[in-house]
C-alpha cells in the first residue's frame, strides 16, 4: 500500500480526548483514538502528536486572568492530556515519549529536536505537550513549529466536522466544503481552520495541512495512504 505520508504531526484538540464529555478525559475515547494510532504506526509511519488542554483550561477565554498565568495552566492541561495519551498506546505496547516544552523532569522529557528525531526513527511515537512553552502562542503554532523542526511531511488536523468549511455546518445546511485551499485563501478569508500565526508559518514553509473528521474511524489511516478525504491547504 503506497503511503503519501512517512512522517506527519498529528494536532488533537483537548475536546477530542474528552469524547461526549464536558470536561476531563474520557479513557474510553482516548483508547479509541490510540488503537488507530496503532493501525497507521503498523503501516510504518513516524508519528507526533501536538495535543491542546481547552478539556480543562482554556487560557484564551479566562478574560479576568492575567493571559501569560492563564497560558501557563493551558499548557499544564495539555501535559495531562499528552500523559493519557501516552498511557493507552504503551498499553497497546508501542513505545511512546512525552516531550514537554517546560520542564518537568519527573514526568516528562524535555523538547530536544534531535532526541524528537531519534525516538522517530526508532519507531516510537512522540507527544509533544505545553504548546511552544510561550504565552500567546496556540496549540496550532506549536504544531506548526514542532513539524517544522522534526520536518515532517504533513499536519493532519484532526477535527469533528469533515474538512474545511466556508461557514459552520453545524449551522449553515448549504456550506461549502473546500478539497483544496491556498494558504492565502484561509487567512483571506479568516477561516477558522488554525489561527493566522500557525497557517502563516506553514505557508512560510510550503508544509500541508490535512483537516479531516477524527470521528470517522480509519480516517488517519485513509489520509496517510493517500485517499481524497478532508481538505487540503497548500500553495
Amino acid at each position: 500500500m503506497p503511503l503519501v505520508f512517512k512522517r506527519i504531526l498529528l494536532k488533537l484538540s483537548g475536546e477530542a480526548l474528552a469524547g461526549g464529555q464536558d470536561f476531563g478525559v474520557d479513557a474510553k475515547r482516548v483508547e479509541e483514538i490510540a488503537l488507530e494510532l496503532q493501525d497507521v504506526h503498523s503501516l510504518g509511519i513516524q508519528i507526533a502528536i501536538v495535543v491542546g488542554g481547552g478539556n480543562f483550561f482554556r487560557g484564551t477565554e479566562q478574560a479576568e486572568m492575567d493571559r501569560v498565568a492563564a497560558d501557563h495552566m493551558g499548557m499544564l492541561a495539555t501535559v495531562i492530556n499528552a500523559l493519557a495519551l501516552q498511557d493507552a498506546l504503551e498499553k497497546l505496547s508501542i513505545y511512546t515519549r512525552v516531550m514537554s516544552a517546560i520542564e518537568m523532569h519527573q514526568v516528562a522529557e524535555p523538547f530536544i529536536r534531535r532526541r524528537a528525531i531519534r525516538h522517530l526513527e526508532k519507531g516510537r511515537i512522540i507527544v509533544f505537550a505545553a504548546g511552544t512553552g510561550n504565552p500567546y502562542f496556540s496549540t496550532d503554532t506549536a504544531a506548526s513549529l514542532r513539524a517544522m523542526e522534526i520536518k515532517a511531511d504533513a499536519i493532519l488536523k484532526a477535527t469533528k466536522v469533515d474538512g474545511i468549511y466556508d461557514a459552520d455546518p453545524v449551522q449553515v445546511k448549504d456550506a461549502h466544503m473546500f478539497d483544496r485551499i491556498s494558504y492565502m485563501d484561509v487567512l483571506k478569508k479568516g477561516l477558522k481552520v488554525m489561527d493566522s500565526t500557525a497557517i502563516s508559518l506553514c505557508k512560510d514553509n510550503n508544509l500541508p495541512i490535512v483537516v479531516f473528521n477524527l470521528n470517522r474511524r480509519g480516517n488517519i489511516r485513509r489520509v496517510v495512504t493517500g485517499e481524497k478525504i478532508g481538505s487540503l491547504v497548500g500553495a
